[in-house]
């Protein structure tokens, strides 16, 4: 059965609000959550960036929900404080925990002042450093000189079972790069004719059947509403890489408020004011064949949201 769940998006709510958003979400029918782990948002408009693993912790210890969160190992954080981070939720909450590893975005990482590599440096570094977790959270001690050096690194809480490690992937390329090593895959809502490529692509190259979306969308009482939301909190985020990876938020502002083409927003967001419209796409979105949705409300007031969608939206989902 598909699992819908919430997305809890740092980069526009405060922490402490978000606590309380996810825990509504819990009581409004969501079976699961997931945040993203930001240290810039993407926006100053959205204006938050709460760290996401002492959140986790609080979010776990407060309601019986399964979470996960897209990081990035490697430059910010060390690759063994990542594991260390992972086996520590993993201890205290088994089987409730998922780790999405990636490559990242500048906007997080450029404050070690190490400088922005090329995209397929990162994608090895980001490999170097998979490896390294996997063999941390088997309770190996690893030495490792590469892209990443680590130097007798011990982690000594080892977790079981071991959270999953997925793959998080825009593109067809990554998806495939990321089924040698990952349990799953995790993707954005985007053309349907891509979104079955990834997992056809995926499945081809051996990838581990868990595949989970997470689904931007922007619903108000009237469409005009709708949009503005959409427009005002999430018109940042519509650009492709390198856009998306390689600039700052004084960048993603400059760049964006000379406009955006309304297509583009709506291609990276369903926009709808009619909750029966949206049930409708993201059911076509789930049957496209993926194992969890998480529902991601663009607005940074999410009760409205998560009161209409657990009285109109789960039950015809489910």
């Amino acid at each position: 059965m598909t699992v819908f769940g919430f997305h809890a998006s740092h980069e526009q709510i405060s922490p402490r609000q978000l606590l309380a958003d996810v825990q509504l979400a819990e009581q409004v029918g969501f079976a699961a959550a997931m945040c993203s782990d930001h240290l810039e948002p993407w926006s100053r408009r959205q204006g938050h960036a709460g760290m996401a693993w002492p959140w986790l912790g609080a979010a776990l210890a407060t309601t019986d929900l399964t979470f996960g969160t897209v990081t990035a190992p490697g430059q910010r954080y060390h690759p063994a404080i990542v594991a260390q981070a992972i086996a520590t939720l993993g201890t205290m909450f088994p089987g409730r925990f998922w780790t999405a590893l990636g490559t990242g975005q500048f906007a997080n990482e450029h404050v070690t002042g190490q400088g922005w590599p090329r995209k397929e440096v990162r994608q090895q570094r980001l490999e170097e450093s998979v490896d390294v977790i996997t063999r941390l959270l088997a309770g190996q001690t690893v030495s490792h000189d590469g892209l990443v050096t680590v130097e007798e690194a011990t982690v000594w809480e080892v977790p079981e079972p071991r959270p999953p490690l997925i793959a998080p992937a825009i593109s067809v390329e990554t998806a495939v790069r990321g089924a040698r090593w990952a349990d799953g895959l995790a993707t954005i809502n985007q053309d349907p004719a891509q979104l079955r490529e990834m997992l056809d692509r995926w499945a081809d190259a051996g990838g581990a059947p868990r595949r989970i979306l997470q689904v931007h969308l922007s619903w108000a009482p009237t469409q005009q509403e709708a949009f503005a939301l959409a427009h005002d909190q999430w018109r940042s985020n519509v650009f492709p890489s390198p856009a998306s990876t390689d600039l700052r938020v004084a960048s993603y502002d400059a760049v964006t408020d000379a406009g955006v083409p309304p297509e583009l927003l709506e291609d990276a967001v369903l926009i709808s004011s009619d909750l029966g419209e949206l049930t409708e796409r993201i059911h076509e979105l789930a049957a496209l064949g993926f194992d969890e949705l998480y529902l991601h409300h663009v607005g940074q007031e999410q009760r409205p949201f998560l009161e209409a969608f657990g009285e109109k939206v789960l039950p015809q989902l489910r």
